[in-house]
């Protein structure tokens, strides 16, 4: 489903983390819609950047600052005085969170926390769309994909932590938000990919550093499977998910976004593809006992937002994977970023 125009045009949208990947994205998307967005996050942790190279905070009123700073936050979402709120901002990487489980969980579980707090008798806000990770329920490596009703958990301090701040939305939401008038959900997608994500410990990110170094790309575990999806997906469901919410605030509740069975698919099989989209690079596959644990096998059941969202994905796999390399090469041939971007919100929007 198609963002609709007329409904963002002039709503106030509070978005943490649009100096992420995401975050990013949805930021420029908003925009464009005619949304009057402002920004709550860190300034952005890689060189290059989307933030940067997008100009995002030409169109956004933009504020550097950490969600664990209670106070500071409040203060900058009662300003902005929001009709909806957009929550992207945490310590994102798995593998970092075994070298920060500390940040991890400050920013992940009590920087969620905080800005739910900061929501509490704001009159203005009546949508909040937090977003999580498809790595927040118990992994028991099997093959049905997990439903949103399946027990939440983690091995991981990052998965951990995701699944802890889903019991504070959920908390926040019945204790307080929803009596206040405030639509509030969690959302759960699953691995995103798409041009402009420089972030260490991606794969699609790793590959391009790789390949436009000549390189070869270091492929740890090639038989872990995943959803994937490009960006664009959960970002057309984020935003159905609170323009419906608006109405109808009995929707709001736990949501996975994520592709269909043919969207599932392991690591070496995207790197295949992502190999033949670039036309060259050099691999080496690993044995999958490097590093500390991460899951081998997940899957997402999208079902509900199928049916109550009317979300249906728009880009198979190969094609997200090509275009996530078009817009890499395009860009490190002279392109600019925010017509690369523009040029994809216009393609997603008329695909049907």
């Amino acid at each position: 489903m198609e963002p609709a125009l007329d409904f963002w045009r002039g709503k106030r949208v509070l978005i943490t983390g649009h100096t992420g990947f995401k975050g990013g994205w949805l930021a420029l998307w908003l925009t464009r819609l005619g949304a009057r967005v402002t920004g709550i996050a860190l300034p952005p942790n890689t060189s290059p950047n989307l933030f940067d190279l997008a100009r995002i905070a030409d169109g956004v009123d933009s504020h550097f600052c950490d969600i664990r700073d209670a106070d500071a936050l409040s203060r900058l979402v009662r300003s902005a005085r929001p009709d909806i709120v957009f929550h992207l901002a945490a310590q994102p990487l798995v593998r970092a969170s075994y070298d920060l489980p500390l940040e991890t969980f400050s920013s992940n579980v009590m920087g969620t926390a905080h800005l739910l707090e900061a929501l509490r008798g704001l009159e203005t806000v009546r949508v909040a769309v937090m977003v999580t990770t498809d790595k927040v329920y118990r992994n028991h490596e099997r093959p049905q994909p997990y439903r949103e009703d399946d027990p939440l958990g983690g091995h991981d301090p990052y998965s951990a932590s995701k699944a802890a701040s889903e019991m504070v939305i959920a908390s926040y939401r019945d204790a307080f938000l929803a009596e206040q008038g405030v639509a509030v959900s969690s959302a759960r997608a699953g691995n995103v990919i798409g041009g402009g994500d420089w972030s260490a410990d991606r794969l699609i990110p790793d590959a391009v550093r790789a390949w436009q170094a000549g390189a070869v790309l270091d492929i740890r575990r090639p038989h872990a499977v995943r959803p994937w999806q490009h960006v664009l997906e959960p970002l057309a469901g984020y935003i159905a998910l609170a323009r419906q919410s608006w109405d109808r605030p009995d929707l709001a509740d736990a949501y996975n976004f994520g592709p269909d069975s043919a969207g599932v698919a392991s690591v070496r099989d995207v790197v295949e593809m992502a190999r033949g989209a670039y036309g060259a690079g050099a691999v080496r596959y690993g044995n999958g006992q490097d590093g500390p644990h991460e899951a081998g096998l997940l899957a997402l059941d999208a079902g509900r937002a199928r049916s109550i969202l009317s979300i249906a994905p728009k880009w198979p796999l190969a094609q997200a994977v090509d275009r996530a390399l078009a817009w890499y090469s395009a860009q490190q041939k002279g392109s600019d970023a925010r017509a690369l971007c523009e040029a994809e919100f216009a393609a997603y929007e008329t695909t049907r």
